[in-house]
């Protein structure tokens, strides 16, 4: 996996871009922002929640590293980018749903929390993991099985000749845990046609909080990204194809509403 290089501080990304800060106010429903997150323990698994404007939010349960949602960390900061939710409040705080969780990467000794359990916010679940340390995936490593077939088994399915693929991040992410299934798939389809060639574009993005500042990735992520994907192609054994890697490293507009949605690598593969 490509070294990660040192990163500006999370507060020098808070600049005044105002060519990326459009006029039109974000949707009440949609709310980014940067917190320390907060840990509240439970019966069965803990919860994690971030606090904004004098308001709490449940983010998500601790769960695997491989999860769609990671949790965030104590010692850090996190962005979190989560559409309001109409559910009922989960360990006391109301639902982000989807959420959208990065990780910052400096330090911050205030971000320390650990909410005592109560009864009224025992979750009604059981944590998705026995306990204890996590062993991880491995970038392609295999997903679940599939169910096998009702009634038979059905024709074959005519496989296309040419597929997009597209691998979303955290913010100034890299391919991490949870991207394994898309990058195992990636990999049985190009074997599967024999394909002649991979095009990976890399892309770089930024976001816009609700507080009215805007936050861009670091200048060189979106090569990192596109030459990242290739590498670990190539390093799977997929070295038939010819690949053409590019990236944009101007950073995609930020409106506030699915920014996440541009911090992204686009794979095209061809038969």
């Amino acid at each position: 996996m490509t070294a990660r290089r040192p990163q500006r501080g999370w507060l020098a990304l808070l600049t005044a871009t105002v060519a990326f800060a459009p006029t039109v106010a974000i949707a009440d429903d949609q709310l980014n922002f940067v917190s320390c997150p907060l840990v509240r323990d439970t019966a069965s698994v803990p919860c994690w929640l971030a606090e904004h404007d004098g308001e709490l939010y449940f983010l998500t349960i601790q769960s695997d590293v491989s999860a769609p949602v990671t949790p965030p960390w104590l010692g850090h900061r996190v962005l979190v980018e989560g559409t309001v939710s109409k559910e009922a409040r989960i360990c006391g705080g109301i639902v982000l749903k989807p959420v959208h969780l990065s990780v910052l990467p400096e330090r911050d000794a205030s971000c320390s929390t650990i909410l005592p359990a109560e009864e009224r916010y025992n979750l009604t679940f059981e944590p998705p993991r026995p306990p204890g340390p996590s062993g991880g995936r491995l970038a392609f490593a295999p997903g679940p099985a599939a169910a096998p077939p009702v009634g038979g088994t059905p024709r074959p399915a005519v496989r296309p000749a040419t597929r997009e693929f597209v691998v979303s991040y955290a913010f100034d992410g890299l391919v991490a845990f949870n991207h394994s299934g898309l990058l195992s798939e990636m990999l049985t389809f190009a074997r599967a046609i024999n394909a002649r060639s991979v095009d990976i574009v890399g892309y770089r993005g930024a976001v816009r909080l609700s507080n009215g500042q805007t936050m861009v990735e670091e200048a060189s992520i979106a090569r990192r990204r596109a030459e990242q994907v290739a590498m670990l192609l190539r390093g799977a054994n997929l070295t038939t194809p010819e690949y053409k890697v590019q990236w944009e490293d101007r950073p995609s507009e930020a409106d506030g509403v699915d920014d996440h949605l541009m911090r992204r690598t686009v794979i095209t593969v061809r038969q």
